[in-house]
């Protein structure tokens, strides 16, 4: 293991949608053993999920069984600040970095969690505002009090990343890569984590659906080469994507975002599927529209 890799299941469970599933505590406890026997042990959270109502649904489980703590790692995202009646004090939607912010934030998280400790805290989106070494200091404050143990990114680009990550080691960018989104693979995100042996975290790995549900005539070609290949297969769609996001030596590591069990085991089906470069730049060629020069 290297000084980035912490430790995270390569599929993590994702929880943007938890407020939504209408679960009680004891099927959300049920649900997060489900993801435990399936080797995914690591949960996605951020502190505006669900209109600031997210960490407390995953307290509430973790309250009904806290040995499972000792068992899992918790992401957790700060830096976006909402308008929401849970948070009066939010005029208009902005960003935030400041100590203040990221210190309370990483209170109210743990709090409604019941767990002294976040496994990573990321930021949640680049604030032009961002005071790096004042942040950095701030992360290193957590982290001597065992408030946090490790610290990233999300949506940064690799100038952000290489501001902040000179004044501490960040383990990780979360961004968004999919079939229909190669934007990572040409501006240098995937790159620096290949470089910095820093694993990636995915969000969108299903273009937020349109792989089922296709848009234009672009994703349709797109969608085509993938049914046809996971049909050769005998896998799912979802299985293939999710190999051939796996296949970049990058060694990124993929956040559900469904509370379905059978997401769960067509995600971990990817971990044993082993694509050859020609099947992962067929699916490329489609999604750019032309083949290599």
């Amino acid at each position: 293991m290297n000084s980035r890799d912490i430790g995270l299941s390569t599929i993590l469970a994702g929880t943007w949608r938890m407020a939504q599933w209408e679960m009680s505590a004891q099927q959300r406890l049920t649900w997060m053993h489900q993801c435990l026997e399936q080797g995914v042990h690591s949960f996605d959270l951020a502190d505006l999920y669900g209109d600031y109502l997210v960490d407390g649904l995953v307290g509430e489980a973790l309250a009904l069984d806290p040995s499972l703590r000792q068992k899992i790692k918790i992401v957790d995202k700060c830096g976006i600040r909402l308008v929401s009646k849970n948070r009066p004090e939010n005029r208009i939607k902005h960003y935030d970095t400041s100590a203040e912010h990221v210190m309370a934030s990483v209170h109210n998280s743990l709090k409604a969690l019941h767990t002294d400790h976040l496994d990573l805290l990321l930021i949640h989106r680049p604030d032009v505002l961002m005071d790096a070494q004042a942040l950095a200091q701030v992360f290193l404050d957590l982290k001597a009090q065992g408030k946090v143990l490790n610290f990233g990114v999300s949506n940064f680009s690799t100038s952000q990343f290489d501001l902040l990550n000179q004044y501490i080691p960040l383990v990780t960018n979360q961004i968004e890569f999919s079939p229909l989104c190669l934007t990572p693979l040409t501006d240098g995100t995937l790159d620096q984590a290949q470089k910095l042996k820093a694993p990636p975290m995915i969000w969108s790995a299903l273009a937020g659906g349109r792989l089922f549900k296709p848009e234009n005539q672009r994703e349709q070609e797109v969608v085509a080469v993938l049914q046809r290949l996971a049909q050769e297969k005998n896998i799912s769609v979802t299985t293939l994507v999710y190999a051939w996001i796996l296949k970049h030596p990058s060694h990124p590591q993929i956040i559900l975002g469904s509370q379905r069990f059978a997401a769960i085991t067509e995600a971990v089906a990817a971990l044993s599927i082993s694509l050859s470069n020609q099947d992962w730049y067929e699916i490329w060629t489609a999604s750019t529209g032309h083949e290599v020069a």
